[in-house]
């Protein structure tokens, strides 16, 4: 995990991954940079019974941006746990969307 940048939790981290591990709703708010999505991200991967090999997950997000970060991140923490995903990126102006398809573990 260290070589994707992951060293140690935040302190949102910390206090929103085992909720969101626990199938609890979260709702975080914080300054840009402080693991946010890594939180949320994990928080899904966490959730997944990796035996079934179809979608199990989609996430939305408002703009390119914010999707391209969400898919980076995602990437990051799947490939680590060996979850394929899915990345749809719409070219419209008015809204973007992610659509990550955590699909099984692959052997």
């Amino acid at each position: 995990m260290r070589r994707y940048g992951f060293e140690k939790p935040s302190a949102i981290q910390q206090k929103g991954i085992v909720p969101f591990g626990k199938g609890l709703d979260v709702i975080q708010q914080a300054q840009s940079g402080t693991g946010k999505t890594a939180t949320f991200c994990a928080g899904i991967l966490q959730n997944l019974d990796y035996n079934l090999v179809e979608c199990q997950a989609l996430v939305l997000a408002p703009t390119r941006e914010l999707a391209q970060q969400i898919e980076k991140v995602m990437r990051a923490l799947g490939d680590y746990l060996q979850a394929r995903r899915y990345a749809a990126l719409s070219h419209a102006t008015v809204s973007c969307v992610l659509s990550l398809s955590m699909s099984g573990k692959t052997d």
